[in-house]
């Protein structure tokens, strides 16, 4: 049972090679997934499971990254194909739940046949210069635990691949005059005069009189230019099509977010718009109810980041300034903007999306740690104590997993600041019961994010394994002997975490902001 170099795709040049490569990446976070949410270990050996819909045993190598399945039958041990594997879940999930899906098993071939096409555009491209966004380009296999995390809609490559981030992809953006009556924004003359500066800094044309900027992705105009609400603005002269910019921006890991670079010391931006795509539990469109409690959201967490920084930590809110839309596509047209990079890193440190370090790619701190407890201690110094700080002194719950995590890193590659992104994931109290407000942080930080890379240190670095998680446990007990949050005690005393079950979750057609959790060994557990 072999496992295959999740991080060498990037080289290969053979089509098999590649089509193995492709396999190996999605079959990791399905077979995560599996093993999580409906299966138990088993007697055997390592790396054996019993399933618990059929009864039947598994066993898997390659650890965090599950690699080789193989089910046992009358005669011996079968290799599974990706394509086996996927039906083996699907009878599996159909046993365990009683529910069937079609759906679900076209999501993970489509998930695999994207994988694929990124393999192979990869191949080709050149990675960016920016150490920021080729980080943020890195994720070829993505979300760890998600049974399609690279799904597309199931539209053909050619259609997403040009807007594709993990193919290193850089685009102009499109910019539509949008009638002053039909006008729809919030946010105040901060986020008016971003959104217009993007005439500027990604070389737009100008509105006409009488009309408004509004910048749009040109994978979103493809996807919504042709309903009627949008095809009659057009048609009529309330929507003009102005043009494409001049210069490029770079998609980020979420597809929809784009940086733009920009020029001068506080002109890079972030903006972010609706894909009516499905990726992983959502589609992904600004929604008009998420868009409306932006300001009260962004600005609770900004206060309490600015409270955070006078007791002199580093850590830094992206604020999301406000939005941009059209009254007769309220949502479908919505453009949010986002504070970038340049207000808010500490000078001469490189931010770097967390996610990244916890996938692995070329150029990566993590990977080439000269001291990786030192490395480790100096990450959680910085990514945790902001997370709890906002939660006990604000009422603010971040979802820090790890795509909305940035850790700021100085010229050996420590880390020396966190960023935090994504308003529209924050909860507040009391809008949120304080247990379930606690959980989803637990899972985020914890879950998603710390077991994620404490993983991929352990993996890189062996021989530093054992000193990870009582290096986290002893930084959550100097928070509460610091600030005195009563959660963390029975946080450390648990024997068990809450993990998301996205493959049940998906499968059973819940909504994908109604998480449902199943219990995890704890590593703080002392």
């Amino acid at each position: 049972m072999e496992s295959v170099d999740l991080n060498a795709a990037d080289t290969a040049v053979d089509n098999a090679a590649r089509s193995a490569a492709a396999d190996a990446y999605a079959s990791a976070p399905l077979l995560n997934c599996l093993l999580r949410e409906a299966a138990e270990s088993a007697e055997g050996g390592a790396g054996v499971y019993r399933l618990l819909g059929s009864g039947r045993l598994m066993r898997v190598g390659g650890g965090r990254r599950p690699a080789g399945p193989e089910l046992r039958t009358a005669d011996g041990w079968h290799p599974l194909s990706h394509t086996e594997l996927v039906k083996l879940v699907s009878d599996e999930l159909l046993q365990y739940t009683g529910v069937s899906n079609d759906e679900l098993p076209v999501e993970i071939a489509d998930s695999r046949e994207t994988v694929a096409a990124l393999l192979t555009a990869r191949a080709a491209a050149e990675p960016p210069a920016d150490p920021y966004v080729r980080s943020e380009q890195a994720l070829v296999m993505g979300h760890p635990h998600h049974p399609a995390p690279k799904a597309r809609g199931g539209a053909p490559a050619a259609g997403w691949l040009p807007y594709a981030p993990e193919a290193h992809a850089r685009f102009p953006l499109v910019f539509l005059g949008l009638r002053e009556d039909q006008v729809v924004e919030e946010g105040g003359s901060g986020a008016a005069a971003a959104i217009d500066s993007l005439v500027r800094t990604a070389g737009g044309p100008h509105p006409p009189a009488g009309y408004r900027l509004l910048p749009a992705h040109p994978w979103q105009l493809d996807l919504v230019g042709g309903r009627p609400a949008v095809r009659e603005a057009f048609e009529d002269g309330r929507l003009l099509r102005l043009g494409t910019g001049r210069l490029p921006v770079w998609p980020t890991a979420s597809i929809r977010t784009l940086y733009v670079p920009g020029g001068g010391p506080d002109a890079d931006l972030f903006v972010k718009f609706s894909l009516d795509v499905r990726i992983t539990n959502d589609v992904r469109r600004l929604w008009r109810h998420d868009l409306l409690g932006l300001r009260r959201t962004d600005a609770a967490t900004l206060a309490g980041f600015a409270d955070l920084r006078r007791s002199g930590s580093r850590a830094a809110w992206l604020p999301d300034r406000g939005y941009r839309t059209a009254a007769f596509a309220f949502e479908e047209l919505a453009v949010l903007v986002r504070d970038g990079l340049r207000a808010h890193a500490e000078p001469g440190l490189t931010p770097l999306l967390a996610a990244a370090l916890a996938e692995g790619y070329p150029g990566s701190p993590l990977t080439a740690a000269a001291d990786p407890a030192a490395w480790w201690r100096a990450y959680l110094r910085e990514v945790v104590p902001p997370v709890l700080y906002l939660f006990a002194r604000h009422g603010v719950v971040l979802e820090a997993h790890l795509q909305n995590t940035l850790v700021a890193v100085d010229a050996e590659g420590m880390p020396a600041q966190a960023l935090f992104r994504d308003a529209e994931g924050v909860k507040l109290l009391p809008d949120t019961e304080r247990g379930a407000a606690w959980q989803r942080l637990v899972y985020c930080l914890v879950v998603n994010h710390l077991t994620e890379v404490a993983g991929a240190l352990a993996q890189d670095h062996p021989a530093a394994a054992g000193a990870l998680w009582p290096a986290a446990r002893e930084e959550f007990r100097r928070f509460d002997a610091a600030h005195g949050l009563p959660e963390i005690e029975s946080l450390l005393a648990s024997p068990t975490l809450p993990a998301k079950t996205n493959l049940l979750l998906r499968w059973t057609r819940a909504d994908g902001a109604d998480a449902r959790y199943l219990p995890l060994p704890n590593p703080l557990h002392g």
